[in-house]
């Protein structure tokens, strides 16, 4: 089972930008989406790529946020600029239902941002 482990995040100020990493321990899977939690709230989508480099982003990151590939690496990104305080949130990456927002498969342990104001 191919595992997925996320890094990248870390504090910083409204504004500001980061870039996570997704690194997988065997091939990524066609279809990979970025999630977030924020505390006490549910996870949502955030943005999704396709093995042909197509993207999905959801409206309150779109413009902002960019999701990148890396085959060769077995590793997504997620580029976040001009980061708002209702950004915070535990990041988390996982295989995607092609076309959907549905992830599947296990989730890893997530990376925190948090974005002061």
């Amino acid at each position: 089972q191919v595992q997925l482990v996320e890094s990248g995040g870390g504090l910083v100020q409204a504004g500001g930008s980061l870039r996570l990493s997704c690194a997988a321990s065997g091939h990524i899977f066609s279809n990979m989406g970025w999630f977030r939690q924020a505390p006490g709230k549910e996870r949502e989508f955030v943005a999704a790529i396709s093995s042909g480099f197509s993207t999905l982003y959801a409206d309150s990151v779109k413009g902002r946020f960019t999701i990148s590939r890396d085959n060769a690496k077995n590793t997504v990104y997620l580029q976040m600029n001009s980061l708002k305080p209702e950004d915070t949130a535990v990041y988390y990456c996982n295989a995607v239902v092609p076309g959907t927002m549905t992830a599947f498969g296990s989730w890893g342990p997530g990376t925190q941002v948090t974005v002061s104001s």
